[in-house]
C-alpha cells in the first residue's frame, strides 16, 4: 500500500455513460462495492460520466472518493463537488502522476481514449517496475474484446512478453474484479 490509511482503489473510466447502460451498472456496481469494503475511490474527480456514477455510488455507500483534476478541467466546471477531498494540479499527466501515488491498485471500466491512455500509463509503469500495484480491466458486455485481441496480437507478434500480458487482469464482471482487488490488499 501507499502508506494511506486505507487501501485505496485508483478507477479509470469514462467522462461519458455510453451507449450500454450496463456500463452504467458496472460503475454504480463498483462504486458502491468499494464503499462496503471501506476502501478509498480515488479518481478523475469529475461529475459527469462514468466516473461520476461510481463516485456517487461511493459517496452514497459512506465512502471516501478523492478526485484528482487538472485546473483547466475545474475552470470548465466539471469538477464534482461532493467529494471526500479533492487535489487540484496543473496538468493531466500530473493528475496520473498523483492518481497512481495514491492508490494501491487500479481498476479500469469502458472509457475513451483518456481512459486508454491512463490503463496503458500505469500498465507501463508496473511493466518497467515503477510500481507492483495490481491492475484490474473490466470487460464489460465484452467492451474491451478487441482491445484484448490486440494485446494477445503484440504478444503472438512478439512485442509484448508474457508477464507484461500476465499484468494485466481481467474480469467480466464487478465481484470478480473485487476479488481479485482484494488480494493484492493481502500482505504479500
Amino acid at each position: 500500500m501507499t502508506g494511506s490509511a486505507t487501501f485505496s482503489i485508483g478507477l479509470f473510466c469514462g467522462s461519458r455513460d455510453g451507449d450500454d447502460p450496463g456500463y452504467r451498472e458496472a460503475a454504480e456496481q463498483l462504486g458502491a462495492a468499494i464503499a462496503r469494503r471501506g476502501w478509498t475511490l480515488v479518481y478523475g474527480g469529475s461529475s459527469i460520466g462514468l466516473m461520476a456514477t461510481a463516485a456517487n455510488a461511493a459517496l452514497h455507500g459512506g465512502g471516501r472518493v478523492v478526485g484528482v483534476m487538472p485546473k483547466s478541467l475545474v475552470q470548465r466546471e466539471l469538477v464534482h463537488a461532493a467529494l471526500s477531498e479533492l487535489r487540484i494540479v496543473e496538468t493531466m499527466s500530473e493528475r496520473k502522476e498523483l492518481m497512481a501515488h495514491l492508490s494501491d491498485a487500479f481498476v479500469v471500466l469502458p472509457g475513451g481514449i483518456g481512459t486508454m491512455d491512463e490503463l496503458f500509463e500505469v500498465w507501463t509503469w508496473h511493466y518497467l517496475g515503477a510500481h507492483q500495484k495490481r491492475c484490474v480491466l473490466i470487460n464489460v458486455n465484452g467492451f474491451y474484446d478487441t482491445l484484448l485481441a490486440q494485446v494477445a496480437q503484440m504478444s503472438n507478434q512478439g512485442f509484448l512478453a508474457a508477464d507484461a500480458a500476465d499484468a494485466l487482469l481481467v474480469s467480466a464482471d464487478i465481484g470478480s474484479a473485487i476479488d481479485m482487488l482484494a488480494t493484492a490488499q493481502e500482505p504479500q
